[in-house]
């Protein structure tokens, strides 16, 4: 989600004078976005405390935008706030995690098949080229980059279909699942795994083989939900 500057952003009509710019909404997407980036990325781990007083020093903000940045990642099911009493980083609910994996599976495996009936020009290579970039960060342990290349390679597909705007919605439903997956990343021969598939689907499409690429797909998706109860098993505590 791109935060528009505050000097040249105005607020939308109806809303405010013209021109003036609404500098408590940008302040809320900046620390939505910097919070969230952390809870799914378990910088932020699952059970933490969210201080409000610590986190509007840290980001410099008044109460009202931090309460709405803290609204928005509720809706998204990433913090629980308990009234007059405490907000913390909300466990992982794996059902959650199902069905955002159930949706994301089924655009993407209808994505793939779009792709590959007709390969827009230079996509094949592309994503090839991502996860070349893949393949040499695991080689370093790298893996938060790593991971933001994965997120980068999926919504180029996405991109490439022409239905960027479902992206967003993938994401706004994908943190349980995205959790999961961070935590199954470092586990012997996922990051491999990943580039493997992610080199499949490439040469899928550009190959132009509509089943191959909707079989990649799904194998791609399906292996952190299924291991699910593994993760669960190792880290309980992270878990409803």
């Amino acid at each position: 989600m791109t935060i528009l500057d505050a000097t040249t952003s105005v607020t939308e009509p109806g809303r405010g004078a013209p021109g003036r710019v609404d500098h408590s909404r940008h302040a809320a997407a900046r620390v939505f976005e910097a919070l969230r980036g952390e809870i799914v990325g378990l910088v932020l781990l699952p059970g933490a405390a969210l201080p409000r007083a610590e986190l509007q020093a840290r980001f410099a903000v008044s109460s009202t935008p931090l309460r709405d940045a803290l609204l928005r990642l509720r809706a998204e099911g990433l913090v629980d706030i308990f009234p007059q009493h405490a907000t913390r980083v909300s466990l992982i609910d794996l059902d959650a995690a199902r069905q955002a994996h159930f949706l994301r599976r089924s655009i993407e495996i209808e994505i793939a098949r779009v792709l590959a009936e007709a390969p827009p020009a230079g996509l094949a290579q592309r994503l090839r080229a991502i996860a070349e970039q893949q393949d040499w960060l695991v080689g370093r342990g790298e893996l938060d980059p790593f991971a933001a290349l994965d997120l980068a390679f999926h919504e180029l597909l996405y991109e490439a279909a022409g239905v960027a705007h479902l992206w967003q919605l993938v994401r706004r439903e994908s943190g349980q699942i995205d959790r999961l997956r961070r935590l199954h990343l470092p586990l012997g021969g996922k990051a491999q795994q990943v580039v493997a598939d992610h080199f499949s689907i490439a040469a899928a499409i550009g190959a132009g083989d509509a089943a191959a690429a909707q079989a990649a797909i799904r194998e791609h998706l399906s292996k952190s939900i299924a291991f699910g109860p593994t993760i669960r098993a190792r880290h309980p505590h992270y878990f409803r």
